[in-house]
């Protein structure tokens, strides 16, 4: 198993990994699936991340076929979203491409198992992705003292998006269960994506330690809004779960995300 790698994101593959084999308890979908190709894997496995509008949470597993990349996703019900461990152990086998199909991955089969089977493959670093386009964009709607900004990966924060609002195209998931991982930065609001949800209500995880932190959290179901695409989440995307600051501030299950990102801006005055 050493040749293995199980990391709680896709993003936090690095140059030690290239041409190996992983499982990132990402969302399987076109970014995580872009940024595996881009970082050189060998193999992924990602999570289904409740597959969800036009199946994006799984897009990426194509986008790697494309490639020559073997690929699966394990079930969102199977494990949590964003825990690496977790999905490696619990973890089963809901989607494969057929890359990994020729190697003998097969829906059903455990994490562990489909990883070890990777590992022994003889695998090659995978060609570069076509380009994807922007991934951080300005949203309509805000004001002089409070922008609104859309990033396709929740990694794509930087310490001058501090007080302002981030609709994200990630899963709402923590890593690795960590609070302090639910965004880098003290944004006013974010929104997600609830991955279906899924075991242990993962895909929503972020919200109550948002909380903790001042910070008003909402997800948009998977059903509305295609996961890895936060202009799909802002354009789309319906309100399925928030947090406490999040009510506090206007926000409402079944909002559309448009309605909701103006009612933070109106909260701050």
């Amino acid at each position: 198993m050493s040749h293995c790698i199980v990391l709680d994101s896709v993003t936090h593959l690095v140059a030690a990994h290239r041409g190996k084999a992983a499982y990132c308890a990402s969302h399987g979908g076109m970014y995580a699936g872009f940024y595996a190709a881009k970082s050189g894997s060998g193999a992924m496995i990602l999570n289904d991340a409740g597959v969800g509008r036009e199946q994006a949470g799984i897009a990426g597993l194509d986008l790697l076929e494309r490639l020559g990349v073997p690929a699966a996703a394990i079930a969102h019900t199977s494990a949590r979203i964003g825990d690496g461990a977790d999905g490696h152990t619990r973890g089963r086998l809901s989607f494969v491409n057929g890359a990994a199909r020729r190697i003998g991955l097969e829906v059903g089969m455990t994490c562990a198992t489909a990883l070890h089977r990777l590992a022994e493959a003889k695998l090659s670093p995978s060609p570069a992705p076509p380009p994807m386009a922007e991934v951080r964009f300005v949203i309509a709607g805000g004001n002089d003292r409070l922008r609104v900004f859309g990033i396709d990966s929740n990694a794509l924060v930087t310490a001058g998006d501090v007080g302002h609002i981030a609709v994200t195209g990630s899963h709402g998931g923590l890593l690795g269960n960590k609070p302090e991982s639910a965004i880098k930065v003290d944004v006013r609001a974010a929104v997600y994506n609830d991955a279906g949800v899924g075991i242990d209500a993962a895909g929503i995880s972020r919200l109550p330690a948002l909380d903790a932190r001042g910070i008003a959290g909402a997800c948009v179901s998977c059903t509305s809004a295609r996961i890895g695409d936060a202009r799909s989440t802002y354009d789309d995307g319906v309100i399925s779960a928030l947090n406490e600051i999040a009510i506090r501030y206007g926000g409402a299950v079944g909002q559309s995300c448009r309605e909701f990102v103006a009612a933070m801006v109106r909260s701050a005055g």
